[in-house]
């Protein structure tokens, strides 16, 4: 068991017609169920907000979403409300296989945000998933997603940092790209050692 696929986020709020909803977010669907089968683990992470979570624009009075405020742990963007335990918008996105090995959850703390499936946004506090890549010998990773620019850039980072080999397949990936994220995604990702294909 050497290389896992970390699906990251195929979720319905991430899809058309979802609260924060990345364009063409479902066309990567059907590319990633084809990929499953080639790996030795397959890990999907789901976002899984609670009410009122402190990344939600509405939580913090007379501010927008995708405005900018300061946490205890950093600079935070405020997103819509958005994966909430338990709603439609927080489930897969039904086409999605969810036949894999293991179901990460993170952003389930109120008061941190979590976009990296490693650790939350203070990038100190654990998610499980290098404990569990550890446990069953994983050293290689491709990751693919929503967004490109956020969650699987985060991901990736946290996963060359922490010494696995790991690959973003970006033709199954689609980005927010919001004032030139994408690009400077793709360049921290690279900067980390990170392969994009």
């Amino acid at each position: 068991m050497t290389h896992a696929l970390i699906v990251i986020d195929v979720q319905n709020d991430f899809c058309p017609g979802g609260a924060l909803a990345v364009a063409e977010g479902d066309q990567i669907v059907a590319p990633i169920n084809a990929m499953m089968d080639d790996f030795d683990a397959v890990i999907l992470t789901q976002d899984w907000h609670p009410a009122g979570h402190s990344s939600f624009a509405s939580s913090h009075p007379g501010k927008n979403p995708f405005e900018m405020t300061q946490m205890p742990y950093g600079p935070q963007v405020l997103w819509p409300d958005h994966c909430v335990q338990g709603t439609d918008g927080a489930g897969f996105h039904p086409d999605l296989r969810t036949d894999g090995d293991l179901i990460i959850r993170k952003g389930f703390r109120s008061a941190i945000d979590s976009y990296s499936a490693f650790f939350e946004n203070d990038h100190d506090t654990p998610t499980g998933l290098k404990g569990y890549l550890d446990t069953r010998g994983i050293r290689q990773l491709t990751l693919v997603g929503l967004a490109t620019d956020f969650c699987v850039h985060f991901s990736a980072v946290d996963a060359a940092r922490l010494g696995f080999d790991t690959t973003v397949n970006m033709a199954a990936c689609r980005a927010i790209d919001m004032d030139g994220s994408l690009a400077a995604a793709e360049k921290a990702m690279r900067d980390a050692g990170v392969s994009l294909i």
